[in-house]
């Protein structure tokens, strides 16, 4: 079987294509690996809801007891949501939040980047 110059241009144009996307594969791959440590550095920082709380209770100086007091719940309750072992509810984190003197809002944004 002879190959004629319409049999092999077509052939010669799939192998070219294969090796660009091939090419593109490899570029993809050695950007991906050189962002591992951006990525770990991200994962560390990212903080829970219960991280987060306890960060603005401890920047306003109140106790547990006084942030459970102020919004009428137990001080267990307020333990639980900093240890992650339960979540407030919607009224429990907008009375935190205005507790807080910030909006629920930025309160959420900031356990944002724990998620992604």
């Amino acid at each position: 079987m002879v190959m004629t110059l319409y049999t092999i241009v077509p052939v010669l144009a799939v192998m070219g294509v294969s090796v660009y996307v091939l090419v593109l594969l490899i570029r993809a791959l050695r950007k991906y690996l050189r962002t591992a440590p951006v990525r770990a550095e991200k994962a560390e920082t990212a903080k829970t809801l219960g991280a987060v709380l306890k960060q603005h209770r401890t920047a306003c100086k109140m106790t547990q007891e006084f942030v459970a007091e102020s919004i009428g719940v137990s001080r267990q309750a307020v333990s639980k949501w900093e240890s992650g072992a339960s979540d407030p509810s919607t009224s429990n984190l907008l009375a935190l939040a205005k507790l807080f003197g910030i909006d629920a809002k930025e309160l959420l944004d900031e356990t944002k980047n724990a998620e992604q």
